[in-house]
């Protein structure tokens, strides 16, 4: 079998806060193994950012000070190759080094896929989707803007301390923003160009058979002469 591996992208604090507000209703991701170079990380490597059996009710404050939170820039480490930095061994190399290999890694993947899209551009992702396996859905995409994130009012500090936490994933995704529009605007004009030449050829055949149809006309519609309708009747 061939597999296509294909992801979507968020807005990184969107992305953030909607977590966050997943993780105040009590949603744990207890059942992840963290699997990297066929292990699983230990205790010391992967904290946890609370005690009992779930987070919720937790206040942003309390989600964005937690040093071992896995929503930190979540979008690089699941795209990107962790066991280039250790897996989640944070002494293997330097802090600004392991940032560096793993936001590359991230993006050669994301360039690697056959597909990802955004969530912000719904219309376009659909089209690219489409485009990419020869698919068509039966209704077009959405885009809905009054998602849990949408409704978490937060000052300006806040979304500033969010995209520190967040520096890589904000880096990938002005660099898949960039990727998709150059995706998109390639296959519009792949689209175009088809296009252009389908009508060039509709034309052309049409203009051919402007002249075939006149002549088989007349020799479908004319009429035998009285001296050949004579010759048959004589001779039946």
């Amino acid at each position: 079998r061939k597999f296509y591996y294909i992801t979507l992208l968020r807005d990184p604090v969107s992305r953030y806060l909607s977590e966050w507000r997943h993780v105040q209703r009590g949603a744990t991701w207890k059942t992840s193994l963290h699997m990297c170079d066929g292990r699983t990380p230990t205790p010391e490597e992967l904290p946890s950012c609370y005690e009992g059996t779930d987070w919720s009710g937790c206040t942003l404050q309390e989600f964005m000070d937690c040093p071992y939170n896995l929503a930190n820039n979540r979008q690089v480490r699941m795209l990107a190759d962790l066991s280039l930095v250790g897996c989640y061994n944070m002494s293997f190399i330097p802090e600004n080094k392991r940032a560096q290999i793993l936001l590359e890694s991230a993006k050669k993947n994301l360039r690697d896929m056959a597909f990802f899209g955004l969530t912000e551009f719904q219309r376009k992702t659909q089209y690219l989707f489409e485009r990419t396996f020869n698919l068509k859905f039966i209704r077009p995409f959405m885009q809905y803007n009054s998602t849990r994130a949408g409704g978490v009012e937060v000052d300006n500090n806040t979304i500033r301390r969010i995209e520190e936490l967040n520096d890589l994933d904000m880096q990938l995704y002005d660099y898949a923003k960039d990727l998709f529009q150059q995706r998109y605007q390639y296959k519009r004009q792949l689209e175009r160009m088809e296009q252009r030449i389908k009508n060039r050829e509709e034309r052309l055949l049409h203009r051919s058979n402007e002249a075939l149809p006149k002549e088989e006309n007349e020799e479908q519609g004319r009429l035998p002469t009285e001296d050949y309708m004579s010759h048959i009747i004589e001779k039946w």
